[in-house]
């Protein structure tokens, strides 16, 4: 259905031979007007369907005799299927011109013409200047691979003559806009879903070096490609990597918190209850929204004779922690105790511990939260550096700053980061840091008694 000639795709379906006599043609070729891919593959669909009812009707005028006066205008609407209303990135490059109707061959001999040469895609030119290239090391093979695997994601395959500053532009927007985790687990999502998972979730993005990174990658690539004559340009040089919207996040302070406390809720997605208990679990853990969102009943255990959650991966859902770190025990605080945490492995029904909540159309369960939370916190006049991932920083720093006797070590085992160092002794030791110490830790959180008064299971 889909053809290359030149740069541009084309649309081809041949007629049903018992159709042919009567609509007047054999075949009917339509230029799609782009050489992406993905684009062409929409714009053809479109003419497929619109071919699909026109056969339909066609059959319909041969098989009732008196109908024969409405075949003119069947053929008349095979001639302006540049009419099909396609999307709004089709209307821009304006009528589609049909093919005319096929001569019938001619007994004299016509000299062969010279077959055009097909144009250069940037799958085969990645594989004939970089994979196979001998002198590239694997580390360049290895990079090259990724940036333009991302492109492809995003874009579809294209001519390399094709693509300017404008597609150049948009792969550098859409990273930025990626979570800073991408590609460090497995996920069937695509890139435009990750970077809403990253939007919905508050989750880091990607730093202006990796965005950097990948865009250098392509540059060297498009470099030997221009030394060829290949293209006329390098589109992905001189551009900036400072990504101006990056807001750093911060701890909430005491008077952010009592905001948030009196605040109304006006969610219908998320109950209230819901929401209150899952900023009362952030913020006595230092657990990461989906984190908390994912666990199930059977993570609320009693480990060392310390009530403690589990976070570990789920294999049946998919889910699993951000990290290799982020699978760890946290005990549960004495406040979470008090607010009457323990009672919900035995009173909620379904599987999962926090109640009120759905998996959003890409599987994340807890993405309705964050974006109720978001819209919440705008309404409330909360600064941007403050999202849900501030409870993080809030315990980190709280941690970090108390009086009692807690070593790094511990704090970095309770929220799943990684150690500082990594010798072989951290290691080693890490893994045997007592669930007593944990509590230790956990139980240095603390908040003004009137910050979450009114929360209650």
């Amino acid at each position: 259905m889909l053809r290359v000639r030149g740069t541009t795709y084309h649309f081809r379906r041949i007629v049903p031979p018992t159709l042919r006599t009567a609509l007047n043609r054999r075949e009917i070729w339509v230029s799609l007007k782009t050489g992406y891919q993905n684009e062409a593959r929409k714009r053809a669909s479109l003419l497929h369907a619109r071919t699909t009812e026109l056969f339909m009707q066609a059959h319909s005028v041969l098989a009732e005799p008196e109908a024969l006066s409405r075949l003119e205008g069947l053929r008349v609407a095979l001639r302006d299927l540049q009419s099909v209303n396609l999307p709004s990135s089709a209307q821009e490059t304006g009528a589609m011109p049909v093919s005319a109707p096929m001569p019938k061959p001619r007994t004299m001999k016509k000299t062969a013409k010279t077959p055009k040469a097909q144009p250069l895609m940037l799958s085969d030119a990645l594989k004939r200047f970089v994979l196979d290239n001998p002198h590239a090391s694997a580390d360049t093979k290895k990079a090259t691979q990724r940036a333009v695997d991302l492109f492809l994601q995003a874009f579809g395959d294209a001519p390399v003559s094709i693509i300017g500053g404008e597609k150049a532009g948009a792969l550098r927007d859409l990273l930025f806009s990626l979570p800073a985790s991408l590609g460090k687990r497995k996920s069937n999502l695509t890139l435009e879903e990750e970077a809403q998972r990253a939007r919905e979730e508050g989750l880091p993005t990607l730093s202006g070096k990796s965005v950097k990174n990948h865009m250098m990658r392509l540059s060297a690539l498009w470099n030997q490609l221009h030394q060829r004559e290949l293209v006329t340009r390098n589109p992905w040089t001189g551009w900036n990597f400072e990504n101006g919207q990056k807001i750093v996040r911060r701890s909430w302070t005491t008077k952010e918190l009592a905001l948030l406390a009196s605040a109304s809720w006006h969610s219908t997605s998320v109950p209230e209850q819901t929401f209150r208990l899952v900023t009362l679990i952030a913020a006595y853990s230092g657990m990461r929204l989906g984190e908390i969102c994912a666990m199930r009943k059977e993570d609320l255990q009693t480990v060392d004779g310390i009530p403690c959650f589990l976070i570990r991966p789920h294999p049946e859902t998919g889910w699993a922690p951000k990290t290799e770190a982020g699978t760890r025990i946290v005990p549960v605080h004495s406040k979470l105790i008090e607010a009457g945490v323990l009672v919900l492995k035995n009173t909620i029904d379904g599987p999962y511990l926090i109640p009120g909540l759905e998996n959003s159309k890409q599987g994340i369960r807890g993405a309705a939260l964050g974006r109720a939370f978001s819209l919440l916190k705008t309404r409330i006049g909360l600064p941007a550096e403050i999202t849900f991932h501030s409870f993080r920083h809030t315990v980190s720093t709280q941690l970090r700053n108390a009086d009692a006797n807690i070593r790094e070590v511990w704090i970095d085992r309770l929220l799943g980061h990684e150690a500082t160092h990594k010798s072989q002794g951290t290691t080693t030791y890490l893994t045997g840091i007592s669930t007593a110490n944990l509590k230790q830790t956990i139980e240095a959180i603390s908040y003004p008694e009137t910050t979450f008064a009114n929360v209650t299971i």
